[in-house]
């Protein structure tokens, strides 16, 4: 057991990287968080209570695990690297609260993960960025106990999650994550605060749970309506919906369901917000054109 280290300075975080014989991977996604400041940004952006656990992926070498376990009750951190594993443990001097699994956080059980800690859960974190998609995707549809998140994403990342309709970064992902929270960008990240850095630029994204039952629309055929109305983003919204094959709604079908809902055929995806493509939704399903099974 080690003597906990300064994890923002790089020198240690370089000469602990090289004890354990870990190259940065770009496969993997592999660039550490070494800023204070930012650390602090995630952390006060998180609201960090001392009854709070938090659950942390892709924690690196630790810096910002070694904030959130000086403020929570305790950490469970998931981390895919066998070697990084073994470096936390000495970078962290095996603190108590900390509870370190090592997996893929996308295959991981979560619900037995979050077992392992108390009743009141966020999600603090810095992931790869070629997780951050569907690992969004799976905390906000799983993860129904985390009342809160805050995730270093990268910059074009965090634009998607808070878009809104008209713009172009506004898909699939923006009306996921406002059917399940409010979305803000906390803050601007450079490559600079980064070992090694990346080749894009960062931010902090926050997002906090909807109360239950706030949005009426079941999220399944929503997410159906929805991935067919970006699927061609050129087409209107008619020919969209009728050329969905998942939907099996065809041109009636759409028809129906649009003016059902009171939604011009004419318009396009993208110009619809999360309240209409509800509406749209719902029309479909009342018509039994939604189709079967899950999303």
């Amino acid at each position: 057991m080690g003597t906990p280290v300064n994890l923002t300075a790089g020198s240690q975080v370089r000469r602990l990287l090289e004890r354990y014989g870990v190259r940065p991977s770009r496969r993997l996604g592999q660039h550490f968080l070494v800023d204070a400041n930012v650390v602090r940004q995630v952390v006060e952006a998180a609201g960090v209570e001392p009854r709070d656990w938090v659950l942390e992926v892709g924690p690196g070498l630790g810096a910002l695990t070694q904030a959130l376990l000086a403020r929570a009750a305790g950490v469970v951190a998931v981390e895919v690297d066998r070697r990084l594993v073994r470096a936390l443990e000495e970078s962290l001097g095996r603190s108590p609260g900390l509870v370190l699994v090592q997996g893929d956080a996308l295959r991981v059980d979560l619900a037995a993960v979050m077992s392992r800690g108390g009743p009141q859960w966020k999600a603090v974190a810095s992931p790869p960025y070629y997780l951050v998609g569907p690992l969004l995707a799976r905390l906000l549809q799983e993860g129904r106990a985390l009342s809160r998140l805050v995730l270093v994403v990268q910059r074009e990342v965090a634009e998607r999650v808070v878009a809104g309709p008209g713009s172009s970064a506004y898909g699939v992902l923006s009306v996921l994550v406002a059917y399940h929270a409010r979305a803000r960008v906390v803050a601007r990240v450079s490559p600079a605060c980064f070992y090694p850095p990346p080749a894009v630029d960062s931010a902090v994204v926050r997002l906090d749970r909807r109360p239950a039952g706030e949005i009426p629309a079941a999220e399944a055929p929503l997410l159906r309506v929805v991935r067919a109305a970006f699927g061609q983003r050129r087409k209107t919204l008619l020919s969209a919906l009728a050329g969905a094959r998942e939907l099996g709604m065809g041109r009636e079908g759409a028809a129906r369901a649009l003016e059902a809902a009171g939604i011009d055929g004419r318009r396009r995806g993208e110009t619809l917000g999360l309240e209409e493509f509800c509406r749209l939704s719902e029309a479909a399903a009342a018509l039994g054109k939604t189709g079967p099974g899950g999303v």
